[in-house]
């Protein structure tokens, strides 16, 4: 079965990219919003058919993407009042393209399965900036022949593709991905905070750290802070990585595996959090740790 009709639930800073590449090769759209208006406004401009809950989406289409924040929001679209349940049917497939706990979408996919349908787990990488250009990257946890399905519909936003194994395991590499990406975050934002503190060159700091071994994307990225002040390198929430960190802990846990980096690394997260940081940008970490020693920016 060819898929033509792609439902959106979650069109936000990366779903938006995703429905514009999608639309721009010609399958048809279906899109429902999540939190923010435009992006949904300027889809429907391009073309794309807006409803109004997860049923109606599902009804019109042969695959819905999903696009949203965490497992509460997932299982809520999935078997909630107007949910996906209520339509599926033979041959649908739900992509989740979303961070997610693994254990929540085995029982999900379990679930449709029993109902003629697929549920895959379809996490993504990089920024908004690659969502829009289509050149995601994506984890891949399904049957193979399910994924090869919806291959064409995933190359239309992505550009690099792993298929990590069965159902579950694509959340699964997410989360050790985002644990290694925040924590790298982390450290940088505290390094820079003592190099803040001791009066080091800004600049000299950034050459030789990403001339050697302790190098690294993310303080790449952050190091852009105190030289321009521009957080725009990392446009993901620390109430985001917040999340996605206790993803992994409680992976981690139920494995179990001892995690005593990411447990302070989330513990970071809930301060920033705490302090008002939750909707700012990760690179704004460095702001949390210069507030909290007392370093002048």
């Amino acid at each position: 079965m060819t898929i033509k009709r792609v439902g959106l639930i979650g069109a936000g800073l990366m779903g938006h990219g995703i429905g514009k590449n999608i639309l721009e090769k010609d399958y048809s759209l279906t899109v429902m919003a999540h939190r923010n208006r435009a992006p949904v406004d300027d889809l429907v401009s391009k073309g794309a058919h807006e409803r109004n809950n997860p049923l109606s989406v599902a009804k019109e289409c042969d695959m819905v993407i999903l696009c949203v924040t965490g497992t509460p929001q997932i299982e809520q679209i999935v078997y909630g009042e107007y949910g996906l349940m209520g339509a599926v049917r033979e041959g649908l497939v739900i992509a989740d393209c979303s961070t997610a706990e693994p254990h929540s979408t085995v029982k999900i996919a379990a679930d449709i399965e029993a109902k003629g349908g697929h549920f895959v787990d379809t996490p993504m990488t990089r920024t908004p900036k690659e969502a829009a250009a289509g050149k995601l990257g994506l984890m891949t946890g399904g049957p193979d022949e399910v994924i090869a399905r919806i291959r064409p519909v995933l190359e239309c936003f992505a550009d690099t593709i792993v298929h990590a194994g069965p159902v579950g395991s694509a959340h699964q590499l997410k989360l050790i991905n985002n644990f290694l990406s925040i924590a790298h975050a982390a450290v940088a934002a505290e390094a820079i905070t003592v190099a803040a503190k001791a009066g080091v060159d800004m600049k000299a700091l950034r050459d030789i750290v990403m001339a050697g071994g302790a190098a690294s994307t993310m303080f790449g990225r952050l190091i852009n802070v105190p030289l321009t002040d521009d957080d725009s390198a990392a446009q993901f929430a620390i109430r985001n990585a917040r999340k996605d960190l206790r993803y992994y802990t409680n992976m981690t846990e139920q494995l179990p595996v001892a995690s005593f980096l990411a447990e302070t690394a989330h513990q970071i997260t809930v301060m920033a959090d705490n302090m008002g940081y939750g909707d700012r940008f990760i690179p704004r970490l460095i702001d949390v740790m210069m507030q909290v020693n007392g370093v002048k920016k």
